[in-house]
């Protein structure tokens, strides 16, 4: 071992060397640019980045207070400007990798020895695999000046603060000089501008879309309930997520009512307390600036210390401490009687959702230990693809791109810009593609697109390519269908430019498998699947929400009003429920729960997208028809009106809220449930009355005019009876056909399962059976000779088949009004029954009288003068042949030896 040791330490003092040389000894860390000394604020662009930077000399820089949530491949990154194209052709200046959560951390960080600070006008966070900015800090400010515009997410928006550190050059929305923990989910930032009489706020949770964020004062007189008397600010985000914030006042335990004599109670904006504040004096909250990343939303604001609003703002002394309050919970989004967002109630546990603590904003504090890591981070829509929708792809301006920085113009879906795309494995997807021609979309396994091999990376393309691109005028079809070699995550892109598109989930087949047919109902918002029994005795149905919401409910009916609606939502300990109800009016009391028999219900959610189905008859099995649910009939052959909305929360029972909805469909689509497709609504009422009235006009008038002619106005000398039984029966005929086929082109379907098509087909085959049977009539009898059996059963056949044509043509004018009834919830519908009832029947009446008058006649012929002869030579129609007595004419005839001459003519001619 001794004798080792000289070659050992020679070893070592020869790799000691190496070290020493690279470590570039020459180069000498000056302080010579201006640089130096300077303190900036990190610009938070994603992964929660805070923190302060500051450049300490020539080759090294120094960052604190550093929070960030951990990447994949993360970098200290150089640019020459923050935009798009210059980011993504930026360098790594720093040998540190940032592969890790940041929580509060403080290290100094030193360049590459070929960088300097004069290469760099961008300091960007970096993370290479995803091309992805975390958050920048701009060290040029001409980098700002040559024309570049900055991305929306990408802007900062200085703000006025008293705390500034001496030589700070930016002072971003995001950064305070305090911070308090609220809850685990839940924070307060301020920093104090007491020359400017105003405190900056900045509230952020890792909360959902549709909640709210409240802070503010309790009432100092207040020895428990705090938030009585209390000054408090609410903020959020719209459903377009816009942030906004708004000054309220707390005078009880409830959500914001307007009494009979127009004051305000409960949970109110003081603008409502003081009528809409026509000068601006209560509403004393500004907002500064606001953002949803991560799955947590942040909004900042001031508010003055001493308000001139002395009825409704509590005032701030900074130098004493003050107990505050604070709320999470649900919104309630404006409608058109309260056009104002409304808190509602926070619920429970205390400490997680609300609460109260005393703070002294003049006494630094900073408890707020690394960012907020929010379970959900996905923010973006999710479009759940299905084989009979195509997938509309355009481009439009990028707002809320979920992976910045981004080119100026990225994929919009459907109208929602880079959304989440989910397909099943074994469902065709099919893309019409409008986007452009310099644009050509392709799916692909590579997360930024723009042609890897560019890039020198190697990508698997599954569909697409540059000839994938086309105009709204000139769409073009890209059918794609992932099979299950596809990987669960791959990305839609475009060829030509990188970071356009997003992600695509594929999955096991779903609801496209399960269901027969979908349609997208209105505004592409609600997905409607549906299946027929095929005993056609029941329909299974399901609904998709296309975005996040507390609760879809689907309805059928034009409008809210007067329709039966199917809920579907999850329970605060995660359980599904689907509960039908009847609504007959806007207020929470005219939502009646119903009983309807619903099997195989199923309600889930997926990352806050609402999904329920299930099963119910057709029919519904009533014993007592004076429930509402006993006229919820489903009509296979009739256009099914659907609606649907969604909203942020639904309760099982005491409803106490109306219009809870954030969303809804503007009008009904009509779903054909037959044929598979759907239609938007349209006004049918003037088609039905067309149709019923030329129905009623030939089976209630002309028909029946034409059989009553010929049966009593025979005795009329003449064919006179003949020809107006003629035009009356075809006139009746052909109006019956005209509304037969102007019903089935404004239906667009025929189809003879219901009660009234059945009556009106048997009833249009035996009205064009008669003009058939009258052109194959047999001769009549010539004078003396005796009835043939072809004609004495044509005559009973042309009688029989006439008489039946009227009775069904009457059965399906009463079905046809009850049809009516049931489907199209037509008015008056009752009232046009009891007229059509008096019609028939006083024409029942005018029957009886003129029968009655008619055996009156024939009594008199027969026994009244018992020498006379009927007519003469010559052809005479009177007699019915069809007579009672007609037998007994026959058998006297024959009896009087011929003396007696009776011409027996046929009843037609």
């Amino acid at each position: 071992m001794l004798h080792h040791k000289p070659a050992f330490l020679g070893f070592l003092f020869v790799c000691l060397s190496i070290v020493i040389c690279s470590a570039d000894p020459g180069r000498e860390c000056s302080k010579n640019n201006h640089f130096v000394g300077l303190e900036y604020e990190f610009f938070m662009v994603q992964h929660q980045l805070r923190g302060f930077f500051s450049v300490i000399d020539d080759c090294s820089f120094r960052v604190s207070e550093f929070d960030m949530l951990s990447g994949s491949d993360v970098h200290w990154w150089g640019a020459i400007a923050p935009n798009f194209g210059n980011l993504t052709r930026g360098f790594v200046i720093s040998d540190q990798s940032l592969n890790q959560t940041y929580k509060n951390a403080s290290f100094t960080v030193r360049l590459l020895n070929n960088v300097t600070w004069d290469q760099i006008h961008i300091l960007a966070v970096w993370d290479k695999p995803t091309a992805s900015d975390f958050g920048h800090v701009v060290l040029n400010e001409s980098s700002l000046d040559s024309g570049i515009t900055l991305s929306p997410v990408m802007s900062p928006l200085p703000t006025p603060d008293s705390g500034e550190v001496k030589n700070r050059v930016v002072t971003v929305p995001t950064m305070f000089d305090n911070c308090k923990v609220l809850s685990d989910g839940y924070r307060v930032r301020w920093s104090l501008n007491i020359d400017d009489n105003l405190i900056e706020i900045g509230l952020e949770a890792a909360t959902a879309t549709q909640n709210y964020m409240a802070f503010g004062w309790a009432n100092s007189n207040a020895s428990s309930g705090y938030m009585l008397g209390g000054d408090v600010a609410v903020t959020g985000f719209s459903e377009e997520g816009i942030p906004f914030v708004d000054d309220f006042f707390i005078t009880k335990y409830s959500e914001c009512t307007i009494n009979k004599d127009g004051s305000a109670s409960g949970v109110c904006p003081d603008t409502i307390y003081e009528g809409n504040d026509p000068v601006g004096l209560v509403n004393n909250t500004k907002l500064v600036y606001g953002h949803r990343k991560d799955g947590v939303s942040f909004i900042r604001y001031h508010r003055p210390l001493e308000s001139p609003d002395e009825k409704y703002d509590l005032q701030v002394n900074h130098t004493e401490n003050m107990t505050v309050i604070w709320a999470l919970g649900l919104m309630r989004p404006p409608d058109a009687l309260r056009p104002y967002y409304l808190p509602q109630n926070h619920g429970e546990p205390r400490s997680v959702t609300y609460g109260h603590l005393v703070i002294n904003v003049s006494e630094p504090v900073n408890d707020c230990l690394g960012p907020l890591d929010a379970e959900d981070k996905e923010d973006q829509d999710l479009i759940i693809a299905d084989a009979s929708a195509p997938l509309v792809v355009v481009t439009g301006q990028a707002l809320h791109y979920p992976n910045p920085p981004n080119p100026s113009k990225v994929f919009y879906i459907n109208k929602k810009e880079a959304p989440v795309l989910r397909v099943e494995r074994g469902v065709p997807v099919k893309f019409s593609i409008q986007a452009g021609h310099d644009v050509a979309l392709y799916i692909t396994s590579d997360l930024l697109g723009g042609n890897a091999t560019l890039r020198n990376m190697t990508e698997s393309i599954y569909a697409g390519g540059p000839e994938a691109e086309g105009v709204q005028a000139s769409p073009t079809e890209l059918v794609w269908a992932p099979d299950r070699n596809t990987p669960d995550q791959v990305y839609y892109q475009s060829v030509f430019q990188q970071k356009m598109g997003w992600r695509i989930q594929v999955v096991d087949g779903g609801l496209s498998d399960m269901y027969n047919n979908s349609v997208v109902l209105d505004d592409q918002q609600v997905t409607f699947f549906w299946t027929l029994s095929k005993d056609k005795e029941s329909i299974s149905i399901a609904a998709r929400g296309e975005k996040k919401s507390g609760y879809l409910a689907i309805g059928f009916g034009s409008a809210m009003v007067n329709s039966y609606a199917y809920v579907g939502w999850i329970d605060d300990v995660g359980k599904g429920h689907v509960n039908t109800y009847w609504i007959d009016g806007k207020d929470a009391s005219n939502v009646h729960p119903t009983t309807e028999n619903l099997t195989y219900v199923r309600c889930k959610s997926e990352s806050g997208i609402i999904t329920l189905e299930f099963t119910r008859p057709l029919k519904p099995l009533c014993s007592h028809s004076d429930k509402p649910e006993c006229k919820n009939i489903i009509d296979p052959t009739t256009p099914l009106k659907v609606i649907w909305a969604m909203g942020t929360s639904w309760a099982d029972q005491g409803l106490s809220e109306r219009n809870m909805h954030f969303v809804k469909s503007q009008r009904p689509v009509r779903v054909l449930l037959m044929r598979g497709s759907a239609e938007a609504e349209q006004d049918l009422r003037p088609v039905l009355a067309v149709h019923g009235f030329m129905m009623f006009l030939a089976w209630g008038i002309l028909l029946p005019g034409g059989i009553l002619s010929a049966r009593y106005l025979k005795h009329v000398k003449g064919d006179g009876w003949y020809q107006l039984h003629v035009y009356l029966q075809y006139s009746g005929l052909a109006i019956i056909l005209l509304a037969v086929l102007f019903a089935v082109a404004e239906l667009r379907g025929f189809y003879v399962t219901s009660l009234h098509v059945k009556f009106g087909i048997i009833a249009l085959l035996l009205a064009c059976i008669q003009p058939i049977n009258a052109f194959l009539r047999p001769n009549k009898p010539i004078n003396g000779e005796a009835i043939s059996s072809r004609r004495l059963i044509w005559e009973y056949s042309h009688f029989i088949t006439g008489r039946c044509a009227i009775v069904a043509g009457i059965a399906a004018l009463f079905s046809g009004m009850k049809h009516l009834g049931e489907r199209y919830g037509g008015e008056n519908v009752q009232g046009l029954n009891w007229a059509l009832i008096m019609w028939f029947s006083f024409g029942a009446l005018v029957v009886m009288y003129l029968e009655f008058r008619e055996k009156q006649r024939r009594r008199e012929r027969i026994f009244g003068r018992s020498n006379w002869v009927l007519g003469n030579l010559e052809e005479d129609d009177s007699m019915d042949l069809l007579s009672p007595s007609r037998d007994a004419l026959e058998e006297k005839g024959l009896r009087q030896n011929g003396r007696m001459e009776v011409q027996l003519e046929p009843l037609n001619r």
